[in-house]
C-alpha cells in the first residue's frame, strides 16, 4: 500500500488543460498570480510547466496543448500530451479543464471524455472544471446557472462529480484562489491523499529518473569541484547552506532536463513507426511478389510506408490500453527552478 503524501509538505503538482482559446492561459496566471501569458495567447506550441505558490502553498502548473487545436497535427498533439505527462510526473495531483463560461458549446461536452481517453481511465476522479467568467451573476444565482438553468453546464460538471470552480477573467482578482486550493484537497481526500499515476506515467517516471541518473554522473565532476571552491571559502553553517544551495540548484537543472529529454519521450512513437515499417514492408513484398522482383520492390515501399502508420496506431492503442489499469503511488517531490520550464514566447 503507497503511503499517503503529506499535503502541506508536497508541492502541488497541476495538470491545466483546455479545450479552446485563452481559457487555460488565463486560469495559469489566476494560479500563480502573476501573468505568465498574455491575454492574447489562444494556444502555445509545446507544453510547459511554471512553479510558483497559491495562498501560501507551492505549486507547478503544467500546461498542455489545447485539445481542439485544428493548427496541431495529431502526432504533434499526441507528442504534446506526453510531454506534458513528462512535465507532471510523478503524477498531477488535479487535472482542471478549462472553459469560457459564455462560450461553451456542445462539443465540449465531449472533453471530459477526450481526457479520459488521453490519460486514463480513472483521471477522472482527479478532474474539476474550471469556468472563467465576467458576468454579472453572483453567489447563489451563479451557481443555479451552471447547476440547474443551463443543462449543457451541468451535464459537463457532473462528468466530474459535481466538481467546479469560476473565476474571474480579471486574473488579478484572486479572491477564489484560497476557495479552489480547498477544493483540490477535498478532491485529494477522497482519493485517499495520493496522486494520480496510471502505467504510461509510471514509464515516464521511470525514464524520467533513469535520465536523471545518467546527467547527475556526467555532472559529478562539475559538482565536486564546486564543492571544493566552496570549502575553500566558507565553514560552518555558512558552508552547510550554500552546500545545500548548490545542490537544490543542480537537482533542479537535472530533474528540468530529465523531463524534456528522456528515453520514453523520444522514443515511443519511433518504436511503432519502426515496427509498422518492417512488418508492412515485409506484407508487401510478400503479396507483390507474383508480380517478380520489381514488384517486390514496390510492394515492400508502399507496405512499409502504410505499416509505419498502423505501427504508431498500434502503439498508441497500446498505450491508451494500458491506461486502462490506475494504481497509486507516493514518490519524492523535486524543487524546481522555474526559468528551465519556460517556453519561446508564441
Amino acid at each position: 500500500m503507497p503511503k499517503r503524501e503529506d499535503f502541506g509538505d508536497v508541492e502541488l503538482r497541476i495538470l491545466v488543460i483546455g479545450s479552446s482559446g485563452p481559457s487555460q492561459f488565463l486560469l495559469t496566471n489566476f494560479i500563480l498570480g502573476r501573468e505568465e501569458f498574455s491575454e492574447e495567447v489562444c494556444s502555445i506550441a509545446s507544453s510547459q510547466k511554471n512553479v510558483g505558490e497559491i495562498v501560501g502553498r507551492r505549486v507547478a502548473v503544467v500546461n498542455g496543448p489545447n485539445l481542439y487545436d485544428k493548427g496541431m497535427s495529431k502526432s504533434k498533439m499526441r507528442k504534446e500530451l506526453k510531454k506534458s505527462m513528462c512535465l507532471s510526473t510523478p503524477g498531477p495531483h488535479a487535472i482542471l479543464i478549462t472553459f469560457d463560461l459564455e462560450k461553451i458549446c456542445p462539443n465540449d461536452m465531449k472533453t471530459p471524455k477526450l481526457v479520459k481517453d488521453k490519460f486514463g481511465e480513472n483521471v477522472l476522479n482527479y478532474t474539476m472544471i474550471l469556468l472563467v467568467y465576467d458576468g454579472h451573476l453572483r453567489g447563489r444565482a451563479l451557481n443555479d446557472k451552471v447547476m440547474r438553468t443551463d443543462w449543457h453546464l451541468r451535464e459537463l460538471v457532473e462528468q466530474c462529480n459535481c466538481r467546479y470552480h469560476v473565476f474571474s477573467k480579471n486574473w488579478r482578482n484572486r479572491s477564489g484562489s484560497r476557495e479552489l486550493l480547498h477544493k483540490i484537497e477535498r478532491m485529494l481526500q477522497t482519493m485517499g491523499g495520493h496522486h494520480y499515476v496510471n502505467r504510461s506515467y509510471k514509464r515516464a517516471e521511470e525514464s524520467v529518473r533513469n535520465e536523471e541518473r545518467k546527467l547527475r554522473k556526467k555532472r559529478r565532476s562539475e559538482t565536486e569541484r564546486t564543492c571544493r571552491e566552496l570549502e575553500e571559502q566558507f565553514q560552518g553553517d555558512e558552508l552547510c547552506w550554500q552546500m545545500d544551495t548548490v545542490n537544490a540548484r543542480v537537482g533542479a537543472e537535472i530533474r528540468a532536463e530529465a523531463e524534456l529529454q528522456n528515453s520514453w519521450l523520444r522514443t515511443s512513437l519511433a518504436v511503432g513507426l519502426g515496427l509498422g515499417f518492417v512488418a508492412g514492408a515485409a506484407m508487401g513484398m510478400i503479396v507483390c511478389s507474383v508480380e517478380g522482383p520489381a514488384g517486390m520492390v514496390v510492394g515492400g515501399a508502399v507496405g512499409g510506408v502504410m505499416g509505419g502508420a498502423s505501427g504508431a496506431a498500434a502503439q498508441l492503442a497500446i498505450e491508451h490500453l494500458d491506461d486502462r489499469v490506475g494504481t497509486h503511488s507516493a514518490n519524492f517531490n523535486t524543487v524546481f527552478v522555474n526559468r528551465f520550464y519556460r517556453a519561446p514566447p508564441v
